[in-house]
């Protein structure tokens, strides 16, 4: 296993769109901390980023990454290896390659302009929004063996997720406007990864103050120790369901 997943981790890291990957995150850091005064704002323009740009690319890649090595797993395969042993090499290599990529582009510029507490949320938010997408990709590519459909699958999960889903909770919210919906919204917002990661970071600018009843909520539940760790444990359950249930179909799974 270990042999499997230092191959795939150093094929992915050579890969030349993991690079430009790199190098894109790196310049977009860079330049908006370079331009910007206001630490807050840096930060806000960065989450824009990492909770669009980093799934997007994650679960595209990832699942385009699966469907190209269809003909090196039914290889591993017919060798005396676990499956298990396969699929974990998989998921560790991509998750490890794309975080990595992360890191060094904006992870570092982060640590260098960021207050450590800040930046080390940040950082964390960024890598577990990474690993969810890539086990949501590796859930999509054992689902369908067509690689467009899988894609496309893919690439819906990614919509509903970081951009339907609030509007869909924004929705609720009008329509139940005069009604105590406080912690329902918070509940809402509590079952999306990216929102979950959005919440977090918010709340290390105090900007959640400016959201009233609802951000004192969000502070209270989330703000806390023990709300962090919460929504920790929130987040490896988005990433140990899709993969868990990627592993036991592909065990079954006649290639």
């Amino acid at each position: 296993m270990k042999g499997i997943t230092t191959f795939i981790i150093s094929d992915i890291l050579k890969n030349r769109i993991v690079l430009l990957y790199t190098l894109v995150l790196c310049g977009f850091s860079w330049s908006i901390f370079s331009l910007e005064d206001n630490v807050s704002k840096g930060i806000l323009s960065m989450l824009n980023i990492i909770l669009l740009i980093v799934p997007l690319v994650s679960v595209i890649f990832a699942n385009i990454y699966m469907y190209n090595s269809t003909e090196f797993i039914e290889l591993l395969v017919s060798q005396p290896v676990k499956r298990s042993s396969i699929w974990n090499s998989l998921f560790i290599g991509l998750a490890v390659a794309l975080n990595a990529a992360f890191i060094i582009g904006i992870g570092i510029p982060i640590m260098i302009f960021i207050a450590p507490k800040t930046a080390l949320v940040v950082i964390l938010a960024g890598i577990l929004l990474t690993t969810v997408f890539v086990s949501i990709a590796m859930l999509c590519f054992i689902l369908m063996r067509d690689k467009a459909k899988g894609i496309g699958l893919s690439i819906m999960l990614w919509l509903f997720l970081s951009l339907m889903y609030d509007g869909l909770v924004l929705f609720f919210m009008f329509q139940y406007a005069d009604y105590p919906i406080e912690k329902i919204m918070v509940i809402l917002s509590a079952l999306n990864p990216v929102d979950l990661a959005r919440i977090q970071v918010l709340l290390q600018i105090d900007v959640a103050a400016l959201m009233g009843y609802t951000g004192a909520i969000f502070k209270k539940l989330f703000g806390t120790p023990v709300g962090y760790m919460t929504s920790l444990l929130l987040m490896m359950f988005w990433i140990l369901i899709p993969y868990l249930l990627s592993l036991r179909l592909f065990k079954k799974k006649d290639l």
